[in-house]
């Protein structure tokens, strides 16, 4: 089909993301009802919109963090516009802006083999867990039998930067101090010996709760965490987890409390892909930003 003519595309308003965010919702893709402000401070510029006149048609997001990474995500076009060439389009316009710079993705099982044409391959699988809060099954590590569990808040925000930091490509401080400080989540973290050995953050979403980052120095402080976070959910509320398939024991943690996969995704990079400490990540952040 031939590309409709008055098709433009550019940088996205802050209001424009949330529309694209609303697609997403609709896509069954469940993002967090917070989640839009904290990525639009990461990098103001890093979305994209098409528009057809001046309707909005399609998106991307193509955020950049420090001098040499990214990740891209939200790429979307409205149904009813697909197969126009309109996605394609923003797509090469959302590579361009990350030339020189090694870019990440979240690609779903029907679109991996359109990513590696583009020069991604991929680096590992990410499934996603679901539960439901009150299943009875805390584990040997819930808060109540375990100290050292505080919220993040009473923790130095450089402390907790810096312990972030080998778990991504690059340091991503605007990032987190909007992820752990906004309304609605929860965010602990989790000390020994005086320094901080994990922590992890839920999230409202538009259907239960999401809980990402989840990570940890050992597996039983990642459950000890993961029980105190979903702790106080009521019964039968859901919640998620997305799981890097390399950490055997995050997928054994999810079992253990009655989880089931439900979606997957493969993590592809255009360019070398990073070396980061995925036995210590028990849970990812988010598909959208890394």
């Amino acid at each position: 089909m031939t590309e409709p003519s008055g098709y433009t595309i550019r940088t996205m308003t802050r209001p424009e993301l949330d529309t694209a965010i609303e697609w997403a919702a609709e896509e069954g893709w469940n993002p967090g009802t917070g989640d839009a402000e904290c990525f639009y401070r990461t990098d103001p510029e890093g979305f994209l919109v098409g528009l057809l006149g001046t309707e909005p048609v399609a998106a991307i997001s193509v955020v950049r963090y420090g001098s040499s990474s990214a990740f891209l995500g939200l790429y979307l076009v409205r149904p009813g516009y697909r197969g126009m060439g309109l996605g394609l389009r923003i797509w090469h316009a959302g590579l361009a802006r990350l030339e020189g710079r090694r870019v990440g993705l979240d690609g779903v099982v029907a679109q991996q083999e359109n990513y590696r044409k583009s020069g991604f391959a991929p680096a590992w699988r990410n499934i996603r867990y679901e539960g439901t809060g009150g299943d009875g099954n805390e584990g040997e590590n819930h808060t109540a039998k375990r100290g050292g569990i505080v919220p993040l808040s009473e923790l130095p925000f450089e402390t907790l930067l810096a312990y972030d930091r080998p778990f991504f490509p690059e340091e991503r401080r605007t990032f987190l101090h909007c992820w752990i400080n906004r309304q609605g989540p929860a965010a602990l973290g989790i000390t020994e010996n005086g320094r901080i050995a994990g922590y992890g953050v839920i999230r409202p979403c538009l259907n239960g709760f999401r809980i990402g980052p989840l990570l940890a120095d050992r597996p039983d402080l990642g459950e000890a965490l993961f029980s105190a976070l979903k702790a106080p959910l009521p019964a039968g509320t859901p919640f998620f987890l997305d799981i890097p398939e390399v950490n055997t024991a995050s997928l054994e943690l999810a079992r253990r409390h009655r989880m089931r996969a439900i979606f997957e995704t493969a993590r592809m990079y255009r360019g070398e892909p990073p070396e980061l400490p995925l036995h210590r990540t028990f849970g990812i952040t988010t598909f959208e930003l890394g």
